[in-house]
């Protein structure tokens, strides 16, 4: 197994493991104190005033994005994401945001890679899809039940937010843009236009939360989340592709679930952890790992 392939696993698990704890800490801050344009003003005001000094020496690649790959950046991997998913949260639970988001990009992202970067997908990675989908669906627990009514509202704005993830990670491939400098891009654009327009409308109602929530919330949706995240998937990217760097975030429903048993201790049912060996099967084949080869 090569290194490259190795490095880029690695970069990619630490960003969903940051993904998986952001939707419940997203959640949590919603059942509290902090509306969704809270938490996002909150994430963006502490991640672009951290990376305004790489704009500073950097500028806005404007050169080797153009205007759709700008856009596809700052909106993709700015506040819009952020909001469309928050907004979808307020009308289904987390383990569907999950499904709708982490088990569906792996597919979006490779249409679209597809389509803009010409990728080649071969039988194997177009079977690790499959099975990652299906996965999701297992650790869900979706059935017929599951669609119609409010909840189906938040299922198509999850869907909806991930052509935009997928249009910022293709953007990242096509430009070679280093995560670091997309990260920049994404959050100080997002403080420019997102942290005005919050202060016109809801002015300075964050600061009522007690200021404990907001310091956690601050160092997990603005550090962790909205800055460490993101260049570490920028390098993911870079060291695997669009595609198969965008498959390892279906990791997240199954490092999620993980993460339950020693935090909430909650051991997953049969089915679990039949999604998880199916999810963690399609990410192999779907992000290119190395397979035997036929003698």
């Amino acid at each position: 197994m090569s290194s490259r392939y190795l490095l880029g696993a690695l970069c990619a698990v630490v960003t969903i493991t940051i993904w998986a704890g952001w939707l419940v800490v997203m959640r949590v801050g919603m059942a509290n104190h902090l509306a969704v344009v809270d938490l996002i003003a909150l994430r963006f005001a502490v991640a672009g005033i951290v990376m305004v000094p790489v704009i500073v020496r950097r500028g806005w690649a404007l050169d080797q994005l153009g205007p759709t790959g700008f856009a596809a950046i700052a909106i993709g991997g700015g506040a819009a994401y952020t909001l469309a998913v928050g907004a979808g949260l307020s009308f289904a639970p987390v383990l569907h945001a999950s499904a709708f988001t982490q088990g569906v990009l792996p597919l979006t992202t490779a249409i679209m890679a597809v389509i803009v970067l010409k990728e080649r997908l071969t039988a194997w990675r177009r079977i690790g899809i499959v099975l990652i989908i299906a996965g999701a669906v297992m650790i869900a627990g979706l059935g017929p039940g599951d669609f119609g009514g409010r909840e189906s509202i938040g299922q198509a704005i999850f869907l909806s937010a991930t052509f935009l993830w997928a249009a910022y990670t293709v953007a990242l491939r096509k430009a070679r843009l280093d995560g670091l400098h997309a990260t920049a891009i994404a959050c100080v654009a997002s403080l420019i236009v997102y942290i005005p327009i919050y202060l016109a409308l809801f002015g300075p109602r964050i600061l009522a939360a007690p200021w404990h929530e907001l310091g956690w919330q601050g160092l997990y949706q603005g550090v962790l989340t909205g800055v460490v995240s993101l260049v570490l998937f920028g390098r993911a990217v870079a060291l695997l592709g669009a595609s198969a760097a965008g498959a390892f975030i279906a990791l997240g429903p199954v490092i999620a679930t993980l993460l339950a048993i020693p935090i909430l201790h909650e051991w997953p049912a049969a089915e679990e952890w039949i999604g998880i060996v199916v999810i963690s099967v399609g990410v192999y084949l779907a992000s290119g790992g190395p397979l035997p080869r036929r003698s």
